[in-house]
C-alpha cells in the first residue's frame, strides 16, 4: 500500500516524517519517540518507529525471527504494531570493548572492531540499506517516527553517520532537538548542536524540546525566548523530570538507578551483574511485581543475601565466566545454592550453569572453553548460526500459555553421563526447552519468561507471600504508555508540531 493510499484509507493527512535527535546521549530521545508513537496512534493515525543504527545489548526478537533494538520493539508496541526489521536495519552489539557483531536487516553478518567499521567503505551499503528499510515502512504507516543516535554535533563522526542529520536529509523529516536540562549546560548544548550544523541542515530543524525539567516548569519561560533568540529556533516543550512512568529501556546507563543491595519484608531476588549483560528487561516485571525485591550486584556479601539469584543474559559467556571466576562470584553462587537459595539462569546465565561452555569456532572471541559453575549437568557449544525466534510455550506442568523469546548463538546439550532433569517448558509446536534441576534450580534460553504471571507466582509460592497475584506486565506497559503520552501532550505545543509535519 502506498503512503496516499494509507492517508485515503484512514482519512488522516499524510505526515511528514518526524525525527528526535539529541543534545548528547541519553536526553531522551527513544522516551519521547515512544510517546509521539502513543500520541500518534491515539490520534488516530497509524505510525511506526525507525532508527537506522543502534547499539545495544538490549534486543528483541521479530515474529518472522530477525533481530532489533529493544527500543524500537518498545515503540512498535507503543505503535500497537508488531515489531519489523525494517524498524532498525543496523543493529550493532558490543561483544567486547573494541568488537560488535554487526546485525542488518535482522540478521548477523560479522564481528567488526570500531575501527573496521567505522573507517571501512561499508557505511554506503548500509546506508541504502537502512534508506530502503525506511521507504518500506513510510509505504506502509503514516508517519514513521525517527531516533537520532547520540549527539547531532560530532563533527568527526559526521561524514561516516547514518543515523542522525544525514538520514533526516534523505528522507526529508521534520527534525525535533532533545535537550537534557537536568545535565546542567543546556544553552551551551542546545547552541552548540544547532550553530555546528550546516545551514541545509538547520533548516530542518522545527524546535526545541528541553526534558527532565525539576521543579517549576514556568520558571523557565525566560530560558525558552533566550534559547528561541539564540539559535532562531522555538522551544516547543518543557518535559518535567518524572520517576512515576515506567518505560522498559535498552540503554545500560538505566542499570546505575537500580538498586545494588538486598533489602527488607520482600523476596530478595539479585540479579548477577555481569560485564557485557544483555536484555536486562527480563527483569522489569520482576521489579514491578510487589513481591519481590530486584537488585544488581556483583558484590558476594549481597549475592549471599538473596533468596533468589539470577544470571542473566550477556553477549560474551566466556569472557563474563571467567569474571565470575577470578572475582569470587561463581563460588558465591555455587554456595548460595548449597545453603538453600534459588538460582536461575536465563540465556547466557543458562550456558554458565552447565559444566562447560565451548567455543570451539571462536564465535564469541578468543578462548575457546571454561568451566561453567556445574550446577547443572549440561555442556554448551557456541555456534555460528543464531537463534531468533518468538515463543509460546508452556512452563512446568501448569496449563497456561506463556510468550518470551529467543536470541542465542550457543546449544545446549545434556553432559556425558548427567543426571537427569526435565524440561522447563513445553513450546506450543511440541518440543522441550530449557532444564529444570529441581524447584531450586534451573535454566532457558527464554528471554521474557518472567513477564509471565505464572512464572512469578509460581517462583514466588515457596516464601511465605501470597503466591497468586493479579499483576499483568503486559496490561501495565500498555498503561504506562498512555500515561506518558498524556505527560507529553502536556508540556509540547501539539498544534504546533502537527503544523510542521503537515507542511
Amino acid at each position: 500500500m502506498t503512503g496516499k493510499g494509507l492517508a485515503k484509507a484512514d482519512g488522516k493527512p499524510r505526515l511528514r516524517p518526524v525525527m528526535f535527535v539529541g543534545t548528547c546521549s541519553d536526553a531522551g530521545k527513544s522516551i519521547l519517540s515512544t510517546a509521539f508513537c502513543r500520541i500518534f496512534r491515539q490520534d488516530g493515525y497509524r505510525p511506526a518507529p525507525f532508527k537506522a543504527q543502534n547499539m545495544s545489548l538490549n534486543s528483541f526478537s521479530t515474529p518472522d525471527g530477525g533481530e532489533i533494538g529493544r527500543a524500537q520493539a518498545v515503540q512498535a508496541e507503543a505503535c500497537g504494531i508488531m515489531p519489523h526489521t525494517d524498524m532498525n536495519p543496523v543493529l550493532l552489539k558490543p561483544s567486547t570493548d573494541q568488537t560488535s557483531q554487526v546485525v542488518l536487516n535482522g540478521k548477523p553478518v560479522g564481528n567488526m572492531s570500531a575501527r573496521e567499521y567505522f573507517r571501512s567503505g561499508n557505511k554506503a551499503q548500509l546506508f541504502t540499506e537502512a534508506v530502503n528499510a525506511f521507504r518500506r515502512l513510510d509505504a506502509s504507516y503514516n508517519p514513521v517516527v525517527l531516533e537520532g543516535a547520540g549527539s547531532i554535533s560530532e563533527l568527526n563522526l559526521r561524514d561516516r553517520d547514518i543515523t542522525n542529520m544525514r538520514m533526516a536529509r534523505e528522507v526529508d523529516a521534520v527534525v525535533y532537538l532533545v535537550a537534557d536540562i537536568d545535565r546542567g549546560g543546556v544553552f551551551g548544548s542546545v547552541y552548540g548542536s544547532v550553530m555546528l550544523l550546516p545551514e541545509e541542515e538547520r533548516r530542518l530543524l522545527k524546535g526545541v524540546i528541553v526534558n527532565k525539567f525539576r521543579g517549576d516548569v514556568s520558571l523557565f519561560d525566560e530560558g525558552r525566548e533566550m534559547l528561541r533568540q539564540l539559535t532562531g529556533i522555538p522551544v516547543v516543550g518543557v518535559i518535567p523530570y518524572f520517576k512515576d512512568i515506567h518505560i522498559e529501556e535498552e540503554d545500560s546507563v538505566a542499570l546505575e538507578t537500580k538498586a545494588v543491595s538486598a533489602g527488607s519484608g520482600k523476596i530478595n531476588v539479585a540479579v548477577v551483574r555481569l560485564r557485557r549483560m544483555s536484555n536486562f528487561t527480563d527483569f522489569d516485571a520482576l521489579e514491578r511485581d510487589g513481591r519481590f525485591h530486584v537488585y544488581y550486584t556483583d558484590e558476594r556479601e549481597e549475592i549471599a543475601k538473596a533468596d533468589v539469584i539470577v544470571l542473566p543474559g550477556t553477549k560474551s559467556t566466556i569472557a563474563d565466566l571467567q569474571v565470575l571466576r577470578e572475582e569470587g562470584i561463581a563460588e558465591a553462587i555455587v554456595q548460595a545454592y548449597g545453603e538453600g537459595k534459588k538460582v536461575i539462569g536465563i540465556c547466557g546465565g543458562y550456558q554458565m550453569l552447565g559444566q562447560r561452555v565451548l567455543d570451539p569456532d571462536r564465535v564469541e572471541g578468543s578462548l575457546t572453553e571454561a568451566e561453567g559453575l556445574g550446577l547443572l549437568p549440561l555442556v554448551s557449544v557456541m555456534q555460528g548460526e543464531k537463534v531468533v525466534c518468538q515463543s509460546r510455550f508452556r512452563y512446568k506442568d501448569y496449563d497456561e500459555l506463556c510468550e518470551g523469546y529467543q536470541i542465542h548463538m550457543g546449544r545446549t546439550f545434556p553432559a556425558d553421563g548427567a543426571e537427569t532433569g526435565a524440561p522447563l517448558v513445553m513450546l506450543d509446536g511440541g518440543e522441550t526447552e530449557g532444564f529444570r534441576l529441581n524447584e531450586d534450580c534451573w535454566g532457558t534460553y527464554m528471554h521474557g519468561i518472567l513477564d509471565n504471571p505464572v512464572v512469578l507466582n509460581d517462583l514466588a509460592k515457596d516464601f511465605g507471600v501470597s503466591a497468586v497475584t493479579d499483576f499483568h506486565y503486559r496490561d501495565f506497559k500498555q498503561r504506562q504508555y498512555d500515561l506518558l503520552a498524556d505527560k507529553v501532550r502536556e508540556a509540547v505545543d501539539m498544534d504546533y508540531v502537527y503544523s510542521t509535519l503537515c507542511e
